[in-house]
């Protein structure tokens, strides 16, 4: 059997039943086993297919082809080559390698996070499905359908393919994973629609993934597997190549420079060396110090402390609500430059509020907010009793009568269960003192006709108990939907008392008014009554839809989180642009945009039709000017990530439904909604909201700046730190002191214990008070920007300078004649100084201007303790004989240790009076500026 004559997957629903049979050679009765058999053959199963990934044992290797970790291995190597020779044991080898094991483990760990998305999406596909082949119906796997299959749907089941709908008998499905739309969409077999119908229109139309919610139908398979909407997301997800974080790329430029740098320095090293002695007699002591400053280069600390510090900062966002799914993302939140922003629910509270009531005669203001029936109904400011406007008595109830939701109430709290309009009107109904629950014990609903896509409204007949006091006839219907609609089929509207004749002059007047309120974002609905008499009323109600008695339009708004208009303050303050992206009406979102202070009176709002009309190169010329997009569909999000992306933005992107999740992997950093959220979304993130807030992800943002502040001040302090070792090394073969000053051993404790713990506390410095009204900094720029490489190489000259000259002196002092101790106490000495030189170090890293003294201790006081341990261990290695022999070190008297002590105060020293000299500076230029008050990192 050949490929068969399909049409393209997007135009099925332009597609008459009996037409999509014929095209697919299928008919009402199902495929045969043996067709069934040969189109598997062609079109495969139907399941979603993985791209190619990379397996555990090639995410490991791939850590160890890091270029520091390489010249640690080379060093390993050739230490433990010189340690066998010697026959000595390879202590200096075997600590090497475990070091680079675990920075292997750490990156494999980091890295090992397997793409779930895909694994999500599978989730959401049918094991089992029942058919109809050759006439017979029966349960197969999911996988074996082929297009042509006839499928049987009921509620409680997941659509397994897409296809066209045949015939449909109340078929409700919920769709909210695919169009971001929550409520149930009511299927339709028997229309045939435009070619560029939305995705979310298409009602004759059935999505593998999506639920049944009622009802039952007969579908025919058009597309399995990959060419299902659900596979082309699969594929869309797979696309998106997932580019290093910025953190990850300062890193890989980081390795490099160290790398070349100590390259070229040993080679001066060694060429110095033997142009000194003009033989190759040192050549074993040159290759010692090369190995040592090898070892020195490399910050082998940096990793597990960029770690920790990633860790700790994914600790500090959950308390904010915010959960990091990928470590990294932490420290890109800080970079990030535009956030675009769902509306409902993250924007806004996701809870309708009635804000106006208007009869033919007056219009009312209601107070309170979310669905607690508590508040008022204003007039001109002044409170009104419903009881003295019979039009509006008459609203309320039917506010609350037809109507489908229950409030329920738990202390102080209201929580709904239905629909969020029809919350809305319970609420307003309850602050006019129509309680749902006490009208219900008056009167018994008797009769319906549901809400449909076609009719746009929704009518009950209601009965009221005989000894109840009833202010209206016996038998009313109340009929609410589309204003337009409702009012054609009112003759009245409702007086002081009776019924009055409506009149065209007051049908303009009302459709005018109807359109003012949904110009300013207000979702609109009609009321209408009728007393009746219904003989039947479980029979067809529809012809008792007219003559109505007009009672007023109630408005309504998704009204914005409180808290959200601060937070886009403080990003416009921090460099951030709010974008809103939503799929709701234009005017709406243009209400709320302007409200929260997203977008201003007369800015461009772009909608999706228009979005989808736009070329790339034009879409990246128009994303720069707008701010507010609506009528957007979630596969357009993908399209304005990358066009903002092109215009050199960092961009946060939010989202809830399966399209989204291309868009949320393809954004520098994907937010995933953790209420409303999908699990494919969530998967496809970088950082779930735990609370759907906008305010939220500022606070994010704020949390990701202070942890690369934090991480910037560690890393010049160890590389300050690690650059001074490297002088001071490189210097003794030049000085001619015979020996190295450090074995690589030492070099180690250094690196990771005396370097490490402080700057992991260091990773604990508070946020400072400008954090967020400064701009982003940008993601791209060089991990030695802003002054970062030159502090490194100044204070590690600083280092080696003060380290060099201890050097000399303990050199003379301990190879002197008569030194009652071991000649080489002089090493012990420069290991002494250094260590403790980096203590000083790390209490001046807290602040580029400020003093020490002029920071509150109390606000980090991980730095003090970091600083005392450290300094004890240092002394503990000095005295315990154990200790002091494993690294080859020897006692130091009283006064050696208060000159290596001396020494390393110099350090600290040295950088507050560097500090002074900045504050003065600034002093000069800003005449006002208070002590330390710029902050510079």
């Amino acid at each position: 059997m050949g490929d068969l004559p399909r049409p393209a997957s997007n135009q099925w629903h332009t597609l008459s039943p009996e037409r999509a049979i014929a095209l697919l050679e299928s008919s009402p009765e199902g495929l045969s086993p043996s067709e069934a058999e040969q189109r598997q053959q062609i079109y495969g199963p139907n399941e979603l297919q993985e791209g190619a990934t990379r397996s555990p044992w090639e995410i490991l290797w791939d850590q160890f082809k890091n270029i520091m970790l390489l010249m640690l291995i080379a060093v390993a190597l050739v230490s433990l080559v010189l340690d066998l020779r010697e026959g000595g044991f390879p202590k200096d080898a075997i600590a090497i390698f475990a070091i680079v094991l675990l920075n292997g483990i750490l990156g494999y760990l980091q890295e090992s996070k397997a793409e779930k998305a895909l694994a999500a999406l599978k989730n959401m596909t049918s094991p089992r499905v029942r058919t109809i082949r050759q006439g017979q119906e029966q349960e197969i796997d999911a996988k074996a359908l082929v297009p042509g299959d006839v499928v049987l749907l009921e509620a409680g089941v997941q659509v397994p393919a897409d296809g066209r709908l045949l015939s449909a008998a109340n078929l409700q499905v919920r769709e909210a994973a695919l169009t971001g739309e929550a409520e149930a969409v009511i299927k339709q077999p028997e229309l045939l629609l435009e070619e560029e119908s939305a995705l979310g229109d298409r009602l004759n139309l059935v999505y593998q993934g999506t639920e049944v919610l009622q009802g039952r139908g007969t579908v025919l398979v058009t597309q399995t597997g990959m060419t299902t909407e659900l596979g082309r997301i699969a594929t869309l997800i797979q696309s998106v190549e997932s580019e290093p974080t910025p953190l990850q790329q300062r890193m890989a430029q980081l390795g490099n420079v160290l790398v070349t740098g100590s390259l070229v320095l040993v080679a001066l090293v060694v060429v110095a060396g033997l142009l000194r002695t003009g033989d190759l007699s040192l050549f074993d002591e040159l290759l010692e110090v090369s190995l040592s400053m090898a070892v020195a280069v490399v910050p082998e600390g940096l990793p597990a402390v960029i770690t920790v510090t990633l860790a700790l900062g994914t600790q500090r966002m959950v308390k904010r609500h915010a959960l990091i799914r990928k470590l990294p993302a932490v420290e890109t939140l800080g970079s990030v430059t535009t956030i675009c922003s769902d509306k409902t629910g993250t924007l806004t509270q996701n809870k309708m509020v009635v804000q106006q009531v208007k009869t033919v005669a007056h219009q009312y203001e209601a107070t309170g907010e979310g669905y607690a029936p508590v508040g008022n109904l204003l007039e001109n400011g002044a409170a009104i009793a419903p009881q003295a406007d019979p039009a509006l008595q008459a609203l309320l109830m039917a506010c609350a009568l037809c109507n489908d939701a229950t409030l329920n109430q738990s202390g102080s709290i209201w929580t709904l269960l239905g629909d969020p309009t029809e919350g809305a009107l319970l609420a307003v109904a309850g602050k006019g003192g129509f309680d749902q629950a006490k009208l219900g014990q008056e009167c018994d609903r008797i009769g319906e006709v549901p809400f449909t896509s076609e009719r746009k409204r929704m009518s009950v007949v209601v009965q009221a108990h005989g000894d109840a006091a009833w202010p209206l006839a016996p038998q009313v219907m109340f009929t609410k939907g589309s204003a337009e609609l409702v009012l054609e089929r009112c003759s009245t509207s409702q007086g002081e008392g009776q019924p009055v004749l409506l009149t065209e002059a007051q049908r303009r007047a009302i459709l005018a008014h109807n359109d003012a309120m949904a110009s300013s974002g207000l979702r609109v609905l009609g009321f209408a009554m009728k007393p009746t008499n219904v003989a039947n009323p479980n029979g067809n109600l529809e012809p008792e839809e007219q003559n109505l008695v007009w009672l007023g339009l109630v408005g309504m708004l998704d009204a914005p989180r409180p808290e959200v208009r601060a937070a886009v303050i403080d990003c416009r303050r921090a460099g951030i642009r709010p974008v809103m992206i939503t799929g709701d009406h234009p005017l709406t979102a243009k209400a709320i945009a302007e409200t929260l202070g997203i977008a201003q009176p007369g800015d461009t709002i772009l909608t999706g039709r228009e979005l989808s009309h736009l070329s790339s190169e034009e879409l990246e010329q128009t994303v720069p000017h707008v701010s507010v997009y609506a009528r957007v569909a979630p596969e357009h999000k993908l399209r304005i990530v990358q066009a903002l992306q092109k215009q050199g933005e960092f961009v946060a992107m939010t989202g809830d439904g399966v399209n989204d999740a291309p868009a949320l992997k393809q954004a520098d950093i994907g937010i995933a909604m953790g209420i409303t959220g999908t699990d494919v979304s969530k998967e496809a993130s970088d950082m779930v909201l735990l609370d759907d807030n906008f305010a939220t992800i500022v606070a994010a943002t704020e949390e990701g700046r202070v942890v690369y502040d934090n991480i910037r001040r560690f890393i010049k302090y160890i590389l300050g730190s690690n650059i001074g070792e490297v002088l001071t090394i490189a210097a003794a073969p030049i000085m001619g002191l015979g020996g190295v000053p450090l074995s690589p051993l030492q070099i180690l404790w250094m690196n990771l214990v005396t370097d490490g713990v402080p700057a992991l506390a260091l990773a604990m410095e508070p946020a400072e008070p400008d954090v967020m009204e400064r701009p982003p900094h940008n993601p791209r720029e060089s991990i030695f920007a802003r002054g970062l490489g030159s502090y490194m190489v100044r204070v590690g000259i600083v280092l080696a300078v003060l380290t060099i000259g201890l050097m000399g002196w303990a050199y003379r002092y301990t190879n002197a004649p008569g030194y009652p101790g071991d000649p080489d106490t002089w090493k012990t000495m420069v290991f002494t100084t250094l260590c403790l030189a980096q203590m000083g170090h790390a209490l001046a890293a807290r602040s580029d201007t400020r003093l020490t003294a002029q920071l509150n201790p109390l606000s980090n006081p991980y730095i003090w303790g970091a600083v005392l341990l450290t300094t004890g261990l240092q002394v503990l290695l000095l005295y315990v004989p154990v200790l002091a022999q494993f690294f080859g070190l020897h006692p130091l008297s009283a006064s050696e240790l208060t000159i290596c002590f001396g020494f390393s105060a110099l350090m600290f020293a040295w950088l507050e009076i560097e500090k002074l000299v900045i504050q003065l500076s600034l002093r000069r230029k800003q005449p006002g500026l208070p002590n330390g008050s710029k902050h510079v990192l």
